[in-house]
């Protein structure tokens, strides 16, 4: 019975994927991506809720549920409303973030944010130093072990702290709030020079990391939002799941909340693994 439902999980995910292809087949200059779409679901999106991790200085979501039981009609009805930072969970940055007049959240083509993915696998270094900052060379040995370059890619950078999610504490370094807490912060990031070489050697796609933030903990200067940022190359913060994708052949869809003007929002991303 259980190899039953493994075949029957396994059909779906193929169903599931093969209606992206569909779906998604008119985005110009994604064909080829969308051609691969046929293989396992893996979601990189943590859920919103109460124990969600946020910047120290953000709010943090909020659920209100407004109706949650069976009407004077006899029909059940639920209804909620929300709030929360654009820059929490799983999120986009968009290139205005840190860039002014880049592209906002609602203006970032649909091409930046569908397309092959390659994982730059730093985990063993961030196991020595929570304060790893990932260098070209990692880049470069990324582009080795996957056979072809990082050009017209989604970069996904994982550092293992997705292992720590959502214990404030282990993920940042610190579990407190407040401005005063900024600096107690301690996680891996992309090294500025690093960055300089995505732009300058480089044409890829979007860049996403399983950390609270693209800079490493201790920065002050956010030098490498910026660099990217300015390159109109958006960002993926607190993805999860990194460790269920191969080093490439994965096909990543990062749909953000699309907020007009937005410098970020709330991310559904997930890739598509074949098998």
């Amino acid at each position: 019975m259980s190899q039953h439902r493994a075949n029957a999980r396994r059909a779906i995910w193929t169903c599931s994927a093969t209606l992206f292809c569909w779906a998604l087949s008119g985005l110009p200059g994604s064909a080829q991506e969308l051609d691969a779409l046929e293989g396992r679901l893996v979601d990189l999106t943590y859920s919103f809720d109460e124990t969600t991790v946020f910047w120290p200085t953000a709010e943090g979501f909020q659920l209100d549920v407004l109706h949650a039981g069976h009407t004077e009609a006899g029909f059940y009805y639920a209804a909620n409303q929300f709030s929360l930072a654009e820059h929490g969970g799983t999120h986009l940055d968009a290139p205005v973030h840190f860039s002014e007049g880049m592209q906002a959240a609602d203006e970032i083509p649909l091409e930046r944010l569908i397309g092959s993915a390659i994982v730059v696998d730093v985990s063993e270094q961030s196991a020595q130093d929570r304060d790893y900052l990932v260098t070209a060379d990692d880049f470069l040995a990324a582009e080795k072990a996957a056979g072809v370059e990082l050009d017209g890619k989604i970069v996904l950078i994982r550092t293992g702290f997705g292992q720590f999610w959502p214990d404030r504490e282990k993920y940042m370094g610190t579990a407190e709030r407040g401005p005063e807490a900024v600096a107690k912060l301690h996680f891996p990031g992309i090294e500025p020079t690093a960055a300089e070489w995505l732009v300058t050697q480089r044409d890829i796609k979007a860049i996403g990391i399983d950390t609270p933030s693209l800079d490493y903990g201790q920065s002050t200067l956010f030098a490498s939002h910026v660099t990217l940022n300015s390159a109109n190359i958006p960002g993926f913060e607190n993805v999860a799941n990194l460790d269920r994708l191969p080093l490439s052949g994965s096909t990543v869809i990062a749909l953000p909340m699309k907020i007009k003007g937005g410098s970020g929002g709330p991310l559904r991303i997930v890739a598509v693994v074949p098998e």
